[in-house]
């Protein structure tokens, strides 16, 4: 089991930025592949951004690729996500999420093949 804990949501400004965390504890956290994921009112999750479980990997949503970053650091058991130049249709819910995986090359960006999530953290951007 994976347990995973996100922090750092708020609300900002349009243009402004944020740092999600997401503390993972339980199993080996280098064994994962972590991803990003949003969920807005009404609307069905979709996923934001992943990285492999060394760090070397990184795939992002053509919606936010180029204003955010996800990074990994193994020794903290800690993912993050670092938002910049915010919109207002970036608001939503954001989870973190983890499935086993020593893969360099391929990752997974469906909700489905995701094993564990965080509760969430919202995320509010205003005009």
């Amino acid at each position: 089991q994976v347990q995973l804990v996100e922090s750092g949501g708020g609300l900002v400004q349009a243009g402004g930025s944020l740092r999600l965390s997401c503390a993972a504890s339980g199993r080996t956290f280098s064994s994962y592949a972590m991803g990003w994921f949003r969920q807005a009112p009404g609307k069905e999750r979709e996923f934001v951004t992943a990285i492999s479980w060394s760090g070397g990997r990184t795939v992002y949503a053509d919606s936010v690729k180029g204003r955010f970053t996800i990074s990994r650091d193994n020794a903290k058991n800690t993912v993050y996500l670092q938002m910049n130049n915010l919109k207002p249709e970036d608001t939503a819910v954001y989870y973190c999420a983890a499935y086993e995986s020593r893969s360099t090359v391929v990752i997974r960006r469906s909700t489905v093949s995701y094993d564990y999530w965080g509760q969430g953290t919202q995320v509010t951007i205003s005009s």
